[in-house]
């Protein structure tokens, strides 16, 4: 008898999942240019020290530099750069002061603030993750200076690397000014494409996803352009204004696409190229072309091509035709607004108090200061890579706990060993620089996997320790290394800080709210209103349900998952983003003319969604307040709502609601 195969558990599987992602060679130019070039040049003028510190600061900026505008990266590196400064600061004050022993309850506080601030956005999370790393090294590595002195090498690193950004980068599409904006938005129509293309088969939904991904890095990068224009109090440009227009453009295209997706049939070619025809106008400054005939078989298909026709007109315009680019008379909003995006989006239950916030930071700090106890006990010397290596472990943020514990460990046997091969292979004092620049140029491919980035990292740190004096330090890596996974792993899992309620329901729960609020101005705004406010409510459904999806990826992924006790996350997530859908195709259309729904029948569904919202945030009020079968009937006359009350009953079963 043939047995079917068992699949492998997610726990087991993750470690070896592999990013396929573009090379970054700008990004790997950068990175041959920093942390070797800055260390070489303390050696050669025989000040080491300040070497190793800039080379610490511009691989810590490293790790961030990713792709966006340049807008995007000053945020991306600078806030964890000021961060990065900060943690040098207070480590080096602890150093200079000889705290000892006072070092573990400082760092179990840094780690409680760093792991609490993990739930105000990814910002931020790498910002306090950096923060906490810093403290670490500097309370750890003997360096000469003043503190005040190291924090401003630190800093002087990243700002490198920062202004590299601006210089070193991937040649200007054609079409003016403008670039980085200018392909966001490109982008955002090559994804609709995809989306398009896939329509009717099984890859719709992941296209779909990319959809939303691209929407959000562009409307990022927009409205932090907006955000500098106003904090500077400069008016917008009309090419400034002419591209919102024309990303307003591709949203309303990207909304009746969505009711053509949710219709399930596969489109002709010539539809799913009509939006890249857009993508390639606006790299090259081009006319867009032909774009497909006009058809009015359903709904959907007459609002997109409504759409289309609209995008056209806003691409044959030279002008733009608003003038809003007046500058704002007081900047206070505009710093306030700014100071927001830099590290996410604030949203309730996202305080570094609640109760998110606190078990991040519980966890966070139980693993650092344990660390450090265990590293004190072993060594007075050097005990600062056990607790630095437990820093890129425990944030919950960032993977699963047991795969990146296997592939830390793993990156550092590797990275020991190439580095102990470099050391036996090369002579003279400069070697340990060509090392960190070849761990430099490695790390912006080495996003792809954990370990990849391990092995660049280790390449760096060791180059940096062997610079500063510690020429034995390899053999110690892997075994404090080895300590600080059997911590991370003990800690990381003890029930009240590994509980995926607590971590994941949270996201779940404001998914759910944010999407209730969109079926509700769906189902009750007044025929012809203006779109703009659903829009943006769409938009935030989707990127709430976006983080939702990526939390519930991980706890799935994580060793003890603890599914007995909690609902089926992911599929929770998924029929949140199918009502998403559904209503986005009921708006449409409402909007040529289709049967509203009663009031009575929009508020049962809207009602539905609420009740599921509170009780997955308090389990409690399973009991007190279920949610009623005749809530859940279909939608006469409505085969969109049909659909959403189908996939309520689908969360009812999985979260346990009913």
């Amino acid at each position: 008898m043939i047995r079917a195969p068992r699949a492998v558990p997610a726990w087991l599987a993750h470690p070896f999942r592999w990013q396929r992602l573009p090379v970054p060679w700008a990004a790997v130019a950068r990175g041959a240019l920093c942390a070797g070039p800055l260390l070489g040049a303390g050696i050669a003028t025989g000040h080491p020290a300040p070497g190793v510190l800039t080379g610490l600061g511009s691989m810590l900026a490293g790790v961030n530099d990713r792709p966006g505008t340049r807008r995007t990266g000053i945020v991306h590196i600078g806030l964890p750069a000021l961060a990065s400064a900060l943690g040098m600061l207070i480590g080096a004050s602890l150093q200079a002061v000889g705290a000892g022993w006072w070092v573990v309850p400082a760092l179990f506080a840094v780690g409680f603030v760093s792991g609490a601030g993990s739930v105000a956005g990814p910002v931020r999370s790498n910002a306090g993750m950096q923060m906490l790393a810093t403290t670490v090294l500097g309370a750890g590595m003997p360096l000469p200076g003043a503190p005040w002195a190291k924090a401003l090498y630190v800093l002087a690193g990243c700002l490198w690397l920062l202004l590299l950004r601006l210089v070193v980068r991937s040649p200007r599409p054609a079409g003016g000014a403008l670039s980085g904006e200018r392909a966001a938005v490109a982008t955002v129509f090559d994804a609709l494409s995809g989306a398009l293309a896939a329509a009717g088969g099984p890859g719709a939904e992941a296209a779909r996803r990319r959809l939303t991904a691209a929407l959000d890095r562009a409307d990022e990068a927009l409205r932090l352009r907006r955000l500098t224009g106003r904090l500077l109090r400069r008016t917008a440009t009309p090419q400034e204004l002419l591209l919102a227009e024309r990303f307003a453009a591709a949203t309303a295209l990207c909304e009746a696409s969505v009711a053509l997706l949710w219709e399930a049939r596969p489109l002709p070619a010539r539809v799913a190229e009509s939006p890249r025809r857009f993508a390639d106008a606006l790299r090259t400054g081009q006319p867009p072309g032909r774009l497909s005939a006009p058809e009015t078989s359903t709904p959907a298909r007459g609002a997109f091509d409504q759409a289309l026709l609209d995008a056209a007109v806003a691409f044959a315009r030279r002008e733009p035709t608003t003038t809003q680019g007046a500058a704002e008379p007081a900047p206070v909003p505009a710093v306030r607004e700014a100071l927001r995006a830099l590290g996410g989006r604030s949203r309730p239950g996202r305080g570094l108090f609640g109760p998110a916030g606190r078990d991040y930071g519980l966890r966070v700090a139980f693993c650092i200061a344990a660390s450090a106890a265990v590293a004190l006990l072993l060594r007075a010397d050097h005990w600062y890579w056990l607790p630095a290596t437990a820093t890129f472990l425990v944030k919950p943020d960032l993977g699963p706990l047991f795969s990146r514990t296997v592939n830390r460990f793993a990156g550092t046997l590797a990275g020991v060993l190439v580095f102990a091969g470099a050391g036996e292979l090369l002579t003279g004092s400069w070697w340990p620089a060509l090392v960190a620049g070849a761990g430099g140029a490695l790390l912006p491919f080495a996003v792809r996997h954990f370990a990849l980035q391990t092995v660049a990292i280790t390449l760096m740190v060791l180059s940096f320790v062997y610079a500063g004096g510690a020429r034995q330090a390899a053999t110690e890596r892997i075994v404090d290394t080895s300590i600080a996974c059997v911590i991370v792993l003990v800690v990381g899992h003890l029930p009240r800080l590994a509980d995926p309620r607590r971590r994941v329901g949270q996201r779940v729960t404001s998914a759910l709210r944010a999407t209730e609020r969109f079926l509700r101005h769906v189902l009750e705004a007044e025929p012809g209103a203006d779109t703009t406010e659903r829009r943006a409510l769409r938009r935030a459904a989707y990127r709430a349900l976006g983080e939702a999806r990526a939390a519930a990826e991980t706890a799935a992924a994580e060793l003890l998952a603890a599914r007995d006790r909690n609902p089926d996350w992911l599929t929770v997530v998924s029929a949140a983003e199918r009502i998403v859908d559904a209503a986005t195709a009921c708006a449409v259309r409402l909007d040529h003319g289709a049967h509203r729904p009663s009031l009575d029948e929009a508020e049962r569904l809207c009602r539905a969604l609420a009740a599921m919202a509170d009780a997955l945030e308090d389990p409690r009020r399973r009991r007190d307040t279920p949610v009623p079968d005749r809530d859940l009937r279909p939608v006469p006359d409505c085969a969109t709502l049909t659909d959403v009350a189908a996939e309520l009953e689908h969360i009812r079963g999985y979260a346990g609601t009913g």
